[in-house]
């Protein structure tokens, strides 16, 4: 089974920005879609980025243009830079990975932006 580990959260002020990481380890021959997901307190959760193996990305409108996803297939890892940061993006933020057909995910990392 693939285990997803983030790190990279923080405090940071409107306008600032993030980079977060998450590491697959264990079955990583069977990964294939990586990214990321967010919660937000009372909220549900938000698929806000996600990359094939092959690198076809895809976006939520509300983070476009401000925040990029990437990959290292070689070091099963996943980032997201977040840039331009807003109060609204304050969430916790979860890795996410498809093992075959199956999801995985990571235990999140609190993001917290300050007005």
């Amino acid at each position: 089974q693939v285990r997803l580990v983030e790190s990279g959260g923080g405090l940071v002020q409107a306008g600032g920005s993030l980079r977060l990481s998450c590491i697959g380890s264990g079955n990583t021959q069977s990964l294939n879609i990586m990214g990321w997901y967010r919660q937000a307190p009372g909220k549900e959760r938000e698929r806000i980025a996600t990359i094939s193996t092959g690198g076809t990305i895809n976006y939520v409108d509300s983070v476009k243009g401000r925040f990029t996803v990437s990959r290292d297939n070689a070091k099963n890892t996943v980032y997201l830079q977040m840039n331009s940061l807003k109060p609204e993006d304050t969430a916790v933020y979860i890795c996410y990975a498809k093992e075959g057909s199956l999801p995985r995910w990571g235990q999140g990392t609190q993001v917290t932006v300050s007005s």
